[in-house]
């Protein structure tokens, strides 16, 4: 395998603590930014590693030169003029595999690359972007996925007023198939992969696909998001954050949980949060818990909402969290109904599954996709099937007094906590062991 960095910035934002340095030197806790991304992809068995620079490109290869270039076959191509990220690649596209990896030159990750091409080989997908929620979807370009996981519309920022958006950002790290790259070399003056050649192919028909990871990746261009990733290397973030690493959890109920409950939200207008919940979740969030969504969504079977209509919803709550900068890591929903007789009910949905609450369907699939350790984790929810579920699965529980406040009396499990609301429960959690 082969990868390729893109590291012709000036970092002139990193002025100060870049002296006279390239930006892809900058120090990150001692240790340059472009050895970091060197050991790690060596580390992952690498061994072909092209870097294609621009700006002080000599004082590159001296660093390369004095550390035996890492070990690796390493090319530093310098393009000699700004092409932008795509335009980059695609001047040297002859002399690349079929099959390589992209990263930023200005971003500290600790991602497990061969998963990621695994994924992309799996799927037989011309391209496969990194996607990952942030705490600040607002002013990020942003991804569209179907079902399945493949790419359906690009948002480029700055975003529309009043656009609802999953929060799924582009992290700049991709797996390309150079073959499917050729029809759109020789385009005139800068491009970038995210603005105008994905977009591009996307709408000549190629299969681009979504690797939606919660692995560590972060633009370090800026003294702030700098001195961020260094707080986090050093805290051992970073290191927690790899799938390897076993992670604890906040499952949480929707309706009456995290937004106003009004008998099966069929709108994207008819959910509100309940005061104080992105607060919360932004607590959740800065405390390492894996904030998950797990709700029943018997309006998909009863056929008061579309899986269209429901995404745009969950796109409405993704938007009003981030907003205050707090994010959902991920969102599982069961559409089944084991009840018939609903006009407009969808027949194949009207049955007992193991993914409805009580049954704990959602909770194994989170479990499995994001390495979480249950015995660290939690469920918080308004019903008493929320309770029974976090029961079933060996999960500590709170019960909030918003929304049906365990009135519901369909089971008689017993909550470990009882909180006013989700403000007070993240206070709960986050003062335990």
């Amino acid at each position: 395998m082969q990868a390729v960095i893109l590291a012709g910035g000036q970092g002139t934002r990193l002025r100060a603590r870049l002296g006279d340095l390239p930006k892809p030197l900058v120090d990150v806790d001692g240790v340059p930014l472009l050895q970091r991304q060197l050991e790690a992809l060596r580390g992952q068995g690498f061994a072909d590693v092209v870097v294609l620079v621009n700006h002080r490109a000599e004082a590159i290869r001296a660093f390369a030169r004095a550390h035996d270039n890492f070990g690796l076959r390493l090319r530093i191509i310098d393009d000699g003029e700004p092409l932008g990220t795509s335009g980059a690649v695609m001047a040297v596209l002859d002399q690349l595999a079929e099959r390589f990896l992209v990263l930023y030159g200005d971003t500290l990750l600790d991602v497990d690359f061969g998963r990621m091409v695994a994924a992309h080989a799996k799927s037989g997908a011309d391209a496969t972007l990194f996607l990952h929620p942030n705490d600040h979807p607002h002013d990020s370009d942003l991804v569209e996925l179907d079902e399945s996981g493949w790419i359906t519309a690009f948002h480029k920022y700055p975003h529309a007023s009043g656009t609802l958006y999953r929060n799924l950002v582009n992290a700049a790290l991709y797996v390309l198939e150079r073959g499917s790259l050729e029809p759109f070399r020789g385009k005139p003056g800068p491009r970038d992969f995210s603005k105008q050649t994905f977009p591009a192919m996307l709408a000549a028909g190629s299969k681009l696909h979504g690797y939606v990871s919660l692995e560590y990746i972060k633009d370090i261009g800026t003294p702030a998001r700098l001195d961020q990733a260094v707080a986090d290397l050093r805290s051992g973030r970073i290191a927690r954050s790899r799938h390897s690493s076993l992670k604890k959890a906040i499952f949480l109920d929707r309706d009456g949980t995290l937004n106003v409950e009004v008998n099966r939200v069929r709108h994207p207008d008819q959910l509100q949060l309940l005061p104080g919940v992105a607060a919360a979740i932004r607590r959740l969030n800065q405390g390492e818990y894996r904030c998950v969504m797990v709700s029943n969504q018997p309006v998909i079977a009863r056929g008061d909402c579309t899986l269209a209509e429901l995404a745009r919803i969950h796109a409405k709550l993704d938007t009003l969290l981030g907003l205050e900068g707090a994010f959902l890591d991920a969102i599982y929903f069961c559409p089944h109904h084991p009840d018939g007789g609903y006009p407009g009910e969808v027949a194949i949905l009207k049955r007992h599954c193991d993914c409805r609450k009580p049954e704990t369907g959602m909770i194994k699939r989170a479990v499995l996709d994001m390495n979480i350790d249950l015995s660290r984790s939690w469920l918080v929810g308004d019903t008493t099937s929320d309770i029974e579920t976090a029961r079933r699965a060996g999960l500590r529980s709170i019960l909030v007094h918003t929304g049906y406040g365990g009135l519901d009396g369909k089971y008689a499990a017993v909550a470990d906590f009882e909180a006013a609301d989700l403000t007070e429960a993240a206070h709960i959690v986050l003062r335990q062991p």
